[in-house]
């Protein structure tokens, strides 16, 4: 049954005031009592309200807009999952409304509030770790919401995904079965898929009975960055001979960081990415990487979208899509 949305009345009713007071401190809360002010927004955030911004007229009809919530616009792998998502909406008429957060949970609250304020039909949204007022404002828009990128966390709404952690698992258990036994491992962003990745290879090692290595940074993924970290490394643990990546980005920047200093690939130094970009496999040699359903997500969680807003049934638990393990040319045979 679909759940309706938190209306002004709601909150009047909450608050034990007119509806006419409640709208009163939406246009300004300082036309309202101190003690007021705290109760409204109080049962505001209880709630999870959702202003709307759109004409009255549009409330009781459909938008044909689906809002579309990613950490970046730029980054290759939300390119190819937003050309899913549209390969899949346009021909049914929908057209996406993109929004970014930065990898910021305070900026993603915002940008929920902002898409659900113009009602939008649906939601997709790439991260399952949101604050609290976000998760309550998810549960109580009213319209279907998917997460993707993720199908192991722990949340109350669909999911299209795959496991980080059992993919790096792997490809870690890949680098080490090529002989590659001092493996670092290079993170970026640190958001909760990296995490993921890193207990995965932390796993991984353990298992083998070997020692984990971490270079760590909150900045963006970069080749400059993967290359700094190569740098860095040298110096604090010279012996390493396997470098495993968050993501392609680093793995590159890294890869072309030891062909500038003699470094032999792989005889010298195994490197091994995540997700598969196309200039991975081009590259000489052909990089190591986990290749993940980057377009796959975004066209099933587009079909699930559908099949919800015309009332059909869809997956109540997550849908969990393959990866591959390619060890290119850049892991020792």
């Amino acid at each position: 049954m679909k759940k309706k949305r938190t209306t002004l009345q709601d909150i009047a009713d909450r608050v034990g005031v007119t509806k006419m007071t409640v709208s009163r401190f939406m246009r300004n809360p300082e036309q309202v009592s101190d003690t007021l002010r705290h109760q409204i927004q109080a049962a505001l955030d209880e709630l999870g309200y959702i202003p709307n911004r759109a004409p009255d007229i549009l409330s009781k009809a459909k938008s044909h807009a689906i809002g579309v919530l990613l950490p970046s616009l730029t980054n290759q792998v939300f390119a190819e999952v937003i050309r899913g998502i549209e390969s899949v909406l346009e021909p049914a008429g929908y057209q996406t409304m993109l929004a970014h957060y930065g990898y910021s949970k305070t900026s993603e609250e915002q940008r929920i509030a902002t898409l659900l304020s113009y009602n939008v039909d649906a939601l997709i949204i790439s991260e399952s770790q949101h604050t609290e007022r976000a998760q309550k404002m998810l549960e109580n828009a009213g319209i279907p919401v998917v997460e993707i990128m993720d199908s192991v966390a722990h949340s109350r709404l669909p999911a299209v995904g795959f496991d980080n952690r059992a993919a790096a698992f792997e490809m870690t258990q890949a680098m080490i079965a090529r002989g590659h036994q001092k493996i670092a491992y290079f993170a970026a962003r640190m958001d909760e898929r990296t995490l993921q990745r890193i207990q995965g290879y932390e796993a991984a090692m353990a298992e083998a009975g070997l020692s984990p290595y971490i270079k760590k940074s909150d900045q963006a993924s970069s080749f400059t960055l993967g290359a700094q970290f190569l740098e860095q490394l040298l110096e604090e643990f010279p012996q390493a001979d396997g470098i495993f990546c968050t993501n392609d980005d680093l793995a590159i920047g890294a890869l072309y960081a030891c062909q500038k200093r003699g470094i032999l690939i792989p005889e010298q130094m195994g490197i091994a990415g995540f997700h598969g970009h196309d200039v991975a496999r081009a590259m000489v040699p052909r990089l190591a990487t986990v290749i993940t359903p980057r377009e796959d997500m975004g066209r099933i969680a587009a079909e699930q979208l559908l099949l919800a807003l015309n009332g059909e049934a869809t997956h109540t638990t997550p849908i969990a899509l393959p990866y591959q393990i390619d060890c290119g040319e850049s892991l020792r045979c």
